[in-house]
């Protein structure tokens, strides 16, 4: 299997499974003297762990990250870091009544067609326990962005589960590490827990959609056409397991616009810097930064593993019926929250990097 590294300069290989002995990621690119150990990723492992609350899956892991290579004396040596999380918790018994069988909404099927063999135990790579590789590198990449560009902040939220959307009237930033939904609504929040309840104790799941903002990311990042910001925060977010869109900004949206509603006028503020009356845009024109806040937003599928009877076949080709026993989000979306803040901090400073060896500081000067 190909294709398992992301970026540019900043390059990050993420590897094992989520019934192996470990899974990690590698990292290539990361700039040298940056301070970091251990402890600085595990805060934001700690955020995607499973088992926290009784709204994800009861699996016990401690996602404990190591750093095996890569750093020296607390600072990185600019060779590659090598981040590993060991597997403590597994059940592959739990599995063993579908080893034959393709599970409906999973990736069992295509795996299977295309590589002639698969990891029936908990999907393999196709599970989401491999996202937990990227919070380690999404950690190390905070790390590296806080030196060059301190005022940089990333920050994501739940925006909706299932029919139920938050009321941004009632949008509190100090509220998304109050819950277990991590979103902004308290009321949303306390709506949220009964539904989930429910679908829980029903052995059902639902979908969600998450928005990251990063701000105070500088204007200039990425490059017409094929280098655009926004096309790789794209692809980094569709590559989250169980992503099936993803929205730049208005998104969607724009869609439904006018010309004067969508263009975001443009001012001179009263810092000597362009400032600008909305941010349709989502931070990015013509897929380069403007300064303005980054703005993604992706949508999560329902968990595909579920407890209700569902029809499959099997390798064979016979008809059958399927129920995936095991531990599983009821809402994979509450835990897909740091996966998305890690991916946005991977691509920032992948392009920061990458603008700052094309270009250096900005050309053009205003004012």
């Amino acid at each position: 299997m190909s294709l398992n590294t992301f970026g540019h300069l900043f390059r990050v290989t993420t590897w094992g499974e989520s019934h192996g002995p470990a899974l990690g990621a590698t990292v290539d690119g990361c700039p040298p003297g940056v301070t970091v150990d251990a402890e600085m990723i595990q805060h934001w492992m700690d955020k995607r762990k499973p088992g926290q609350n009784k709204y994800t899956t009861q699996r016990r892991e401690p996602d404990q990250v190591k750093i095996l290579s890569g750093v020296f004396e607390g600072k990185t040596t600019g060779t590659p870091v090598q981040l590993m999380i060991e597997n403590t918790d597994q059940r592959s018994k739990d599995y063993s009544d579908i080893m034959d069988k393709f599970r409906p909404g999973h990736a069992d099927i295509t795996y299977w067609q295309k590589y002639g063999i698969r990891d029936y135990r908990g999907g393999g790579r196709s599970s989401a326990r491999e996202t937990a590789s990227r919070v380690a590198a999404g950690g190390l990449a905070r790390e590296a962005i806080k030196m060059l560009a301190p005022e940089v902040e990333i920050k994501g939220y739940m925006t909706r589960m299932g029919a139920h959307e938050i009321d941004r009237a009632n949008f509190d930033w100090d509220q998304i590490d109050q819950n277990p939904f991590w979103t902004p609504d308290v009321t949303a929040a306390a709506t949220w827990a009964d539904y989930l309840d429910g679908l829980r104790k029903s052995g059902s799941s639902v979908g969600a959609v998450i928005e990251v903002v990063a701000k105070g990311v500088p204007a200039g990042l990425g490059a017409p056409i094929y280098g655009k910001i926004d096309t790789d925060l794209a692809a980094a977010m569709m590559s989250i397991n169980a992503v099936k869109g993803v929205e730049i900004g208005e998104g969607m949206s724009a869609a439904m616009l006018t010309g004067e509603l969508n263009a975001d006028e443009i001012f001179m503020g009263n810092d000597g810097k362009p400032s600008y009356s909305s941010n349709h845009a989502g931070g990015v024109l013509g897929g380069i930064s403007t300064g303005q806040d980054l703005v993604v937003r992706f949508a999560v599928k329902p968990t595909s593993s579920i407890l209700q009877t569902r029809k499959t076949i099997t390798k064979s080709g016979s008809e059958a019926e399927i129920i995936t026993k095991g531990r599983h989000d009821p809402c994979v979306g509450i835990r897909a929250v740091p996966v998305g803040e890690a991916m946005m901090a991977c691509v920032i400073l992948d392009h920061m990097l990458l603008h700052r060896g094309q270009v250096g500081e900005n050309q053009g000067h205003i004012g």
